[in-house]
């Protein structure tokens, strides 16, 4: 029986037309080691799938280079039909390689490619929303976007791409897929340690546009993390936890997308991320952010 997505923590969001839960779910972690081959436990993997969609989670974020191909295959076999209030964001730009990389795959043809198979492995004639990823496996790369871009948009107007968006962008290139398109969303690594898009997030929210961090706890010094956790043990939370209800209470327009291959943990996830963080609390985990980074 499903959960009302308004006992979810966060609430909701647009995404363009669209309105997802500010609570979304991950499936990259559903693929295999390195996000290569079939997951150890398929029945489990499916399992997660059909239970983040029964607590009310509207918004699931894959891309058919995690496997290749295995993480939508699952969330079709688990999900489809789609229920109507499901939406379903993935991601092209990037492909994998026989050593497990991630080299980008960005030139017209290749994303033309790339929005097909996703179509085909999710079983849907339109995609709710697609983010150009950019950069690579170190982060976001200065240089423009328009070409690959436009090939998006191209498909779009075609109609199968509903919404557009990007991922592992620079401020600057979101600012150019701006001027070329509308976008409804950004997604780029962001938690407590790393805070370098702050002003970006804060422009974004203005424009009613969404930021999607990756990697909550990831890319922590040992003194941040030493600090995360001292906070969350008098909180009697875990650190992943407080990670989570910062982000959301740093924003509205901040959606999460924790992934996990177990369904006790993503009841843990949305559990903890519900936690109320008080206005000193926050504070001091604002400090943790201007740590000076470890040697």
């Amino acid at each position: 029986m499903s959960t009302s997505s308004a006992l979810l923590p966060g609430g909701t969001w647009p995404l363009g037309d669209l309105t997802v839960t500010r609570f979304g779910y991950g499936a990259m972690q559903l693929a295999g080691p390195w996000v290569v081959g079939p997951p150890a436990d398929r029945d489990g993997a499916l399992a997660v799938l059909r239970e983040a969609v029964d607590l009310g989670i509207t918004h699931i974020d894959t891309a058919d280079a995690y496997g290749p191909h295995i993480t939508n295959q699952l969330i079709r076999e688990a999900l489809h039909p789609y229920r109507e209030a499901l939406h379903i964001v993935t991601k092209v730009g990037a492909t994998r390689d026989e050593e497990g990389g991630w080299p980008p795959a960005r030139r017209p043809e290749e994303l033309r490619r790339a929005v097909q198979v996703n179509l085909e492995n999710l079983g849907l004639e339109t995609l709710d929303v697609v983010n150009l990823r950019l950069g690579d496996a170190q982060g976001p790369v200065t240089g423009s976007l328009a070409e690959a871009f436009e090939a998006l948009v191209e498909l779009q107007q075609q109609g199968l791409i509903r919404h557009l968006g990007v991922s592992n962008a620079t401020a600057e290139q979101v600012a150019e897929a701006q001027a070329i398109a509308p976008i409804v969303c950004v997604q780029n690594m962001y938690n407590l340690a790393h805070r370098h898009d702050d002003e970006l997030i804060d422009e974004l929210a203005e424009q009613g546009i969404a930021y999607v961090p990756c990697f909550p706890l990831g890319g922590f010094s040992p003194l941040q993390s030493a600090a995360l956790t001292a906070v969350a043990t008098r909180l009697e939370a875990t650190p992943i936890s407080v990670a989570l209800a910062w982000l959301l209470q740093r924003t509205p327009n901040i959606l999460l997308i924790p992934g996990t291959s177990s369904v006790a943990h993503l009841r843990e996830n949305v559990a903890g991320a519900g936690l109320s963080l008080s206005d000193e609390g926050v504070a001091e985990l604002d400090k943790i952010g201007r740590y000076p980074p470890s040697p």
